[in-house]
């Protein structure tokens, strides 16, 4: 058994800023199921928000303009006591990590520079080219060298050890020999981010599949607005790869069969610089309704952009283009399509990424702060990696130098290695009729299909109903490779299991909410109501199915209003 004062769930952003922090005052090690620099964050493209002021169109940005935004984008969903905590660190974290070393673009006077960004008053998104995430992640991973903090990758999380409302630790598989091991700890952050792949087309990486927030959920720690699921606008034709918003912030076009830029029809003011979700709905609208290209995509259009633009400010994108369908940006238009892009809701948390379990924390995309409620704006997410990333490692390493470990938590780790032990000993060495990949490919489609940008009753229930009987079905699979090491048929299967939690608490919470609010769009409820539904989504786990209740939306200066952009 391994011990730990601290111990964190993710080597991304989140994770490797928690640990940065924690070990101010604590022994802390992070594990990962993948290498740190391998970890999704580094998909991150356009930018990070910060109200810095250095655009000429954004000096007068304020810290209460970058909240506002923040909530008006999050349809007033977003518990607005943590906005105001989000948006104060903001500019703080951008240039501690501009120290760290980040490489960020630059204005010609020096300064950090910023871009517009959909859903904000000001430009400021600020960026490293369009290669924003992979410039902080590697940063942070040289700061996690620096400081002799221990990485456990290559394994993963199979349990999360709670035992009378404590925390302490977590049972985790080492893929390279197949083995389970104990940790005991006396705080665990999760920060393992998103759940794209319950869906088929996503531009998340193939290890988002929701894992950490179901295995939170199966020990009791609730989840919070799972039915809000960000799509994004533009997305690569083909491979659903993530085409930046950056695109649309340095001035590119979208553009119907028709040769429109249709986005005037919907939001004639901000144009291609409206929220997502908005952006999402006018897009998929244009395709359902014949004005797409062979009823499947529109175009992005940056060749006005010029070449010089295009190779300072997207030569990412440029080369995603020229490597993964054949097409230059400079020469040729994109042909994009909305596709699910991240996981609004997550495990129920405080402001201090406190969740109802003592000794157990959550921060990143994996968490629901909320800070962006029923949408998130573009540039917000890498800030919450890093401003909540801190905040976790420094609230549960000093509560960790407060506590002494207990033959209690060794006893609970060790039981729960037994339990988990057994498990995969059955799925190694049973014979069923399923295969795990024909559950997951029918489970992703379901969601995608009647889960997505628009939402109704009828096909919800079906995909409720699909998702009951994928969870019976489940119970009878069967493994292709049975070998101990670097199984990933058997990594994929455990983590099939926590998909279909995931996707069930998504569905119910979404069958429940009789309204539309930010990227929850109902055909059948077309109007926000705040009457009845300005409340927090709350599941609890039973072996029978989700509990369900609600929790009033935390409002401080800024009362609802009507969103219009």
């Amino acid at each position: 058994m391994f011990e730990h004062k601290v111990i964190i769930v993710g080597g991304g952003l989140a994770g490797l800023r928690a640990a940065i922090e924690a070990s101010k005052y604590a022994d802390v090690a992070i594990i990962s199921k993948v290498h740190p620099l391998r970890s999704h964050s580094g998909a991150a493209q356009g930018g990070i928000n910060a109200p810095l002021g250095n655009h000429p169109e954004g000096r007068d940005d304020t810290w209460e303009k970058h909240a506002f935004d923040t909530v008006k984008g999050s349809d007033f969903l977003a518990d607005q006591d943590a906005v105001e905590i989000f948006t104060k660190e903001a500019s703080s974290r951008i240039y501690e990590m501009e120290h760290w070393g980040v490489p960020f673009s630059r204005t010609e006077d020096g300064r950090i520079a910023q871009r517009p960004f959909g859903g904000a008053a000001f430009p400021r998104t600020c960026y490293a080219t369009d290669k924003t995430g992979h410039t902080i992640l590697h940063t942070l991973y040289e700061q996690v060298i620096k400081r002799k903090i221990k990485v456990y990758d290559e394994w993963q999380v199979t349990s999360l050890a709670v035992e009378s409302g404590l925390c302490y630790g977590i049972v985790a598989l080492n893929r390279l020999t197949g083995e389970l091991s104990g940790f005991l700890a006396d705080t665990v952050i999760f920060a393992t981010g998103g759940a794209g792949r319950t869906y088929s087309k996503s531009t998340n990486a193939i290890i988002n599949t929701g894992s950490g927030m179901a295995i939170a959920y199966r020990a009791g720690v609730p989840l919070k607005d799972m039915e809000f699921i960000q799509f994004h606008p533009t997305t690569l034709v083909g491979t659903n790869i993530l085409m930046t918003e950056a695109c649309r912030g340095e001035g590119g076009y979208l553009v119907n069969v028709k040769g429109e830029r249709f986005m005037k029809d919907y939001s004639p003011k901000f144009m291609e610089l409206t929220p997502r979700d908005i952006v999402s709905r006018a897009i998929q609208t244009e395709i359902d309704e014949g004005r797409g290209f062979e009823n499947e995509y529109i175009y992005l259009d940056l060749r006005h952009l010029g070449r010089k633009k295009i190779m300072e400010r997207l030569p990412g994108i440029r080369d995603i283009c020229i490597h993964f369908i054949g097409i230059d940006p400079i020469e040729s238009p994109i042909p994009v399509q909305p596709g699910q892009h991240y996981t609004m809701g997550g495990i129920s948390c405080n402001e201090r990424c406190e969740t109802e379990v003592k000794g157990f924390y959550a921060a990143g995309e994996a968490a629901c702060v909320s800070v962006h409620g029923a949408n998130r704006l573009g540039g917000n997410s890498l800030l919450e990696t890093v401003v909540f990333g801190k905040i976790a490692g420094e609230y549960a390493a000093k509560y960790a130098t407060g506590v002494e470990k207990s033959l209690i938590g060794k006893k609970s780790v060790q039981d729960l290695l037994k339990k988990d032990t057994e498990r995969i000993e059955r799925l190694l060495t049973k014979s069923g009729r399923e295969h795990p990949g024909h559950i997951r490919q029918e489970l992703k489609k379901a969601m995608n299909e009647k889960l997505g940008i628009f939402r109704e009753k009828k096909p919800m229930d079906e995909a409720f109903a699909r998702i009951k009987e994928l969870k019976e079905r489940y119970k009878d699979v069967t493994l292709s490779y049975k070998g101990r090491k670097y199984n990933l048929d058997l990594a994929r299967t455990l983590e099939l299991e926590y998909k279909l939690d995931i996707a069930e608490v998504i569905t119910i919470g979404a069958i429940n909410r009789q309204e539309s609010r930010g990227s929850h769009w109902r055909l059948d409820f077309k109007d926000r109501d705040d009457a009845n539904w300005l409340k927090h989504t709350t599941a609890r786990y039973t072996t029978e199915g989700p509990i369900i209740s609600y929790e009033p939306v935390k409002i401080t200066r800024f009362k609802p209003e009507a969103r219009k952009y």
